[in-house]
């Protein structure tokens, strides 16, 4: 399917920073709760991710790659108000999407 360029700026792809990593022992597949921030603009909002394969501690302060405009959706009982993204590894574990530099937090992703 081919989308418009117009189709690829709704989506609010922004740079976040991970600020709180929790176990998520209810949700169906190994994942986390994860709160990232995206400045002062946006705040912080929190996110089930199958990142499992990084330690907690590891994750704090690592920026990521989310969408942050999609309508927060019920996982298990937790509202994931953001999409990390990531991409499958050869050992099927997810790697984050992440700036290869440090990058403004809150920047749009273009």
């Amino acid at each position: 399917m081919t989308i418009t360029y117009d189709d690829f700026d709704r989506v609010d792809i922004r740079v976040g920073e991970i600020v709180a990593v929790e176990d998520f022992p209810r949700a169906r597949n190994p994942s986390y709760k994860v709160q990232v921030f995206f400045g002062d603009e946006i705040g912080s909002r929190w996110s089930s991710a199958q990142i499992t394969s990084y330690p907690k501690a590891e994750l704090i302060g690592r920026q990521v790659v989310a969408v942050v405009n999609f309508a927060p959706k019920n996982i298990a009982g937790f509202m994931s108000e953001c999409l990390i993204l990531g991409a499958r590894m050869a050992d099927g574990q997810i790697s984050t999407l992440t700036p290869s530099k440090t990058a403004v937090i809150g920047e749009r992703v273009f």
